[in-house]
């Protein structure tokens, strides 16, 4: 009987591991491809990436930081930046759809990383991320390479492989009039850093 009960509890399948992507949209246009690859992401997630799931976390209505804001000796804060930050520090890794502006980020995104980073709790610690972006002839990248640096300091880690920067103003067109993913190989692009962020992310927590 022993034996038995021990085979029926090995034969018992490991519950399976959904991991939190909280995705951030550094461009505040409608139509933005920036919002376009993370709906195409949370697509990928749901038809065929099993254990991971996009939470979409818009910052669009976050106030400038501002310490004058904070209360509590720094570690309170406006409501929408609470909700903002325990929707961060709830999330298991990261997605960063980020723009170039000026050869670095945007003022926007900027702000939130500034946001979460206040107080004693720093919610960006530790936790894996990706970099996904879309431009001009570089396609982002030295956005991406700021966003990095920035990451140093927040203590995020970054993966190196696959890199997405997509030139969206080469043929064939990558995007719809709507700011869609339309491009099937910027897709499985889009995929294979999904997978990758999600092995690593699994890595970090063992």
């Amino acid at each position: 009987m022993e034996a038995m009960a021990s085979s029926s509890s090995a034969a018992k399948p490991k519950p399976s591991t959904t991991l939190r992507v909280a995705a951030f949209s550094g461009s505040l246009r409608k139509g933005s491809w920036h919002g376009g690859l993370i709906r195409a992401a949370e697509e990928l997630c749901e038809e065929s990436i099993p254990g991971l799931q996009i939470d979409h976390v818009d910052i669009s209505g976050l106030p400038m930081s501002n310490p004058d804001l904070e209360t509590d000796d720094g570690d309170g804060f406006p409501p929408d930046v609470e909700a903002f930050r325990d929707r961060v520090r709830a999330a298991d890794c990261f997605l960063f759809a980020s723009p170039e502006y000026n050869y670095s980020v945007t003022a926007t995104l900027k702000n939130a990383l500034d946001w979460a980073s206040r107080g004693t709790h720093k919610c960006w610690a530790d936790k894996a991320a990706a970099i996904v972006s879309a431009g001009g002839s570089c396609g982002g990248g030295r956005a991406a390479f700021h966003l990095r640096q920035i990451g140093v300091f927040l203590d995020i880690h970054f993966i190196n492989k696959p890199e997405l920067q997509v030139r969206a103003y080469e043929d064939p067109p990558k995007f719809d009039a709507d700011g869609n993913l339309v491009d099937a190989e910027t897709r499985e692009r889009l995929k294979q850093v999904l997978l990758s962020l999600q092995a690593f992310a699994l890595r970090l927590q063992h």
